[in-house]
Order: structure tokens, then C-alpha cells, then sequence
């Protein structure tokens, strides 16, 4: 990554969950100083702006189409993000995707995908994001991303940036997890996915679930994306976000986790997602994911 550039592409959607807000957290984080944090490490930024997102339609907003709420906006977004990402790593960059909600990652993984045969994800999480919308509770689409990825669900995600399964279960890391939906317990189950809860977290460190983690995937994956949502952190470390679950990893854990993911040389694109500054505490949250970039990018104290 030293001499790579790093491109910032925005996603500013809301459509996948039910808060207004997370769609300015693109912008929120690049008004807590993002670039000039990346720039201060030594590294090549290119700040590409947000992707084009319908307009929000507020009449509109939380319609469902097949059990699925703004899937048409969903399409679009994940469409849009999906080429922007592709050309990205077509220029050998290194993408940086903020979001917006965790849908984003359907557009996002997709575009890294088309690069690699052997795409490794790391979903960093209070949740599992593997729900189909026969068992969601709640039809929002942020809830589901991963299982898209990995080829099940609404037909128009799953083949966004073509049909092909974007990942495959056995290349899947979950961590942080502490919220899990009955249908995803049973397919983390019958998929046998790598999976660390907070338990698992408290029992053995976060360095030995990053080590572990990067062991898993190295020899098998030709690249790994790593899904940062600010939710997997303790809502007291980062409040502005959606869906708050206590128990989360510190400030501390997150920032060790990050830089041991650095050091490893192993991760080729990466999505931040759900920062809301409107339910935030003056902006606090975008700065935790700037903070927490910094160290992502190679950033010491000497």
C-alpha cells in the first residue's frame, strides 16, 4: 500500500435501514479531517466524491418492493458504487468506500470482486448482515448485504456487477458479533463461517483473533476487502450510529485490530460504513473512523 493511491469514493445511501442521516456520513468523515490524515502518513489520496444516489423521496422512503424496503434505490446505488469501485482497482488504487449504510457493500464488494478469483471479506460487525428477506424482521436491506454477497437473496442484488456468488462462505470472517437473527445463527452454522463473538473476543484478545483471522484467509484468498461498521464498536465509542448494541470492541481493541490488519499487507480495498452525524455527539463518531483509518494506513506515535 505504500506507494498505492488511495481513493475516497462516497456512498451517501440511507436507503437500507429506516434513520435518516447515515447518507451524510461520507461527508461527515471527510469534514473530521480524513484526508489530511491519510495525506500526513506519506500516502497519495484522490478524493473521487460521492457516487450519484437517487434523491430522497420521503413520501417514498421505506416502500417495499418484494419484502425488501427501497430496493429500487438499493439497485441503483449498488450499481452505481459497483462500477466506481471497478475502475478504482483498474487503476491498481486502493478504494476506500464510505458509506451510507451497510447495503453499500452489495455495490462496493461487487466491484472489488470482478478483480479477484478468490475474494477474502472481513466483516467487522456487531452483526452478521446474513438475513434473506424471508426471514428478516424487519426487511431492511442493510441486514442483509453479506448473504447477497454470497449469492442468496433478491435476484437484482445478487447480480449486481454480474451473477456470480462474490464471495463464498469459506472466505468470510465475522467479528465483533454480538446481535445475530435466528436464520443467520442457522446459515453461520451450516456454512461453518469463521466467526468471532464478543465472547470469543473477551476469551482469547483481539490479537489472537487477528492473527487468526489473517492465517485463515492468507494462502486461500488473492485478496481480501475489509467492512468496517462503526457499530462493531462499543455504542460509547461511537454513538452516531444506527444500530447500537452494548459490548462492543473499545477504542483500543479497534485501533490494535486495524493495525495489525496494516501490518499483515493483505487487505486491498475497504468500506467504513454507518456513521449518522445526525444522531451523533458533535461529530464524535466520523472522528473515531478517521482516527481509526489512520492507523489502518500505517499511522505511529514515533
Amino acid at each position: 500500500m505504500t506507494n498505492q493511491v488511495i481513493d475516497i469514493i462516497g456512498a451517501p445511501s440511507t436507503f437500507g435501514q429506516r434513520k435518516l442521516g447515515v447518507d451524510f456520513g461520507p461527508d461527515a468523515i471527510r469534514y473530521a479531517g480524513l484526508v489530511e490524515r491519510i495525506k500526513a502518513i506519506g500516502l497519495t489520496v484522490n478524493d473521487r466524491g460521492n457516487i450519484t444516489v437517487p434523491a430522497l423521496n420521503l413520501e417514498k422512503f421505506n416502500s417495499e418492493q418484494h419484502g425488501l424496503r427501497n430496493l429500487e434505490e438499493i439497485e441503483i446505488v449498488s450499481q452505481n458504487l459497483c462500477n466506481a469501485v471497478s475502475n478504482s482497482i483498474s487503476e491498481n488504487h486502493f478504494p476506500l468506500i464510505l458509506g451510507g449504510d451497510h447495503s453499500i457493500a452489495i455495490g462496493s464488494i461487487s466491484g472489488v470482486s470482478q478483480h479477484y478469483d478468490n475474494l477474502g471479506v472481513i466483516w467487522y460487525d456487531a452483526h452478521g448482515d446474513l438475513n434473506v428477506p424471508d426471514e428478516s424482521p424487519s426487511g431492511n436491506v442493510h441486514g442483509m448485504p453479506l448473504r447477497i454477497l454470497a449469492g442468496d437473496g433478491d435476484k437484482s442484488l445478487v447480480e449486481v456487477g454480474g451473477n456470480k456468488p462474490k464471495v463464498k462462505p469459506e472466505n468470510i470472517v465475522l467479528i465483533g458479533m454480538r446481535d445475530l437473527d435466528i436464520g443467520e445463527r442457522q446459515y453461520i452454522k451450516d456454512n461453518n463461517i469463521q466467526t468471532y463473538t464478543m465472547a470469543d473476543i473477551d476469551r482469547i484478545g483481539i490479537k489472537q483473533v487477528i492473527d487468526e483471522s489473517i492465517a485463515y484467509l492468507k494462502d486461500k484468498t488473492d485478496g481480501i476487502h475489509l467492512s468496517l461498521d462503526v457499530d462493531g464498536l462499543d455504542p460509547i465509542e461511537t454513538p452516531g450510529t444506527g444500530t447500537r448494541v452494548l459490548g462492543g470492541l473499545t477504542y483500543r481493541e479497534s485501533h490494535f485490530a486495524l493495525e495489525l490488519l496494516h501490518n499483515s499487507k493483505l487487505i486491498t480495498s475497504m468500506d467504513v460504513v454507518e456513521v449518522n452525524p445526525l444522531i451523533d455527539q458533535n461529530n464524535h463518531t466520523a472522528e473515531q473512523a478517521v482516527s481509526l483509518l489512520g492507523s489502518f494506513f500505517g499511522e505511529t506515535l514515533l
